[in-house]
């Protein structure tokens, strides 16, 4: 028996941001928009790759009020996304041309977070930057 990541999820107060962030920012496409009862947008799933998708889910009434989780409180701490080492200045870059700040950073790995506030990581594991 094996495992292999089939979607995340992600809950999200405004499902138009997190859309531009995930698919104009990052580069993923739309899979599938869902709709509530009413047909109100309720979701957007975006691509990961060939097998897997983040599922944007609008998170609405008094949970959208909520505070966010802890950042160092248990729950998820972090999703990392995979990419090429030589592409690594260019997501640096294309990230500051859209104002995501790059938060933090390893010989691996770009820490950046979402309209929401919830940690991304672009990394090009076991592939180190030279020092």
């Amino acid at each position: 028996m094996s495992l292999r990541v089939h979607h995340l999820a992600v809950l999200v107060r405004d499902l138009a941001r997190a859309e531009h962030f995930y698919v104009d920012v990052l580069g993923c496409e739309v899979e599938r928009r869902w709709g509530d009862d009413r047909g109100a947008p309720r979701s957007v799933w975006v691509t990961l790759g060939p097998h897997a998708f983040l599922a944007l889910e609008l998170c609405a009434g008094e949970a959208a009020a909520a505070a966010p989780r802890a950042p160092l409180g248990p729950g998820w701490h972090c999703v990392a996304l995979g990419i090429e080492r030589a592409e690594r200045e260019a997501w640096r870059a294309r990230l500051g041309e859209h104002g995501v700040r790059v938060e933090r950073e390893s010989e691996f790995t770009l820490y950046i977070r979402d309209p929401d506030g919830n940690l991304l990581a672009l990394s090009h594991w076991p592939d180190a930057v030279p020092s």
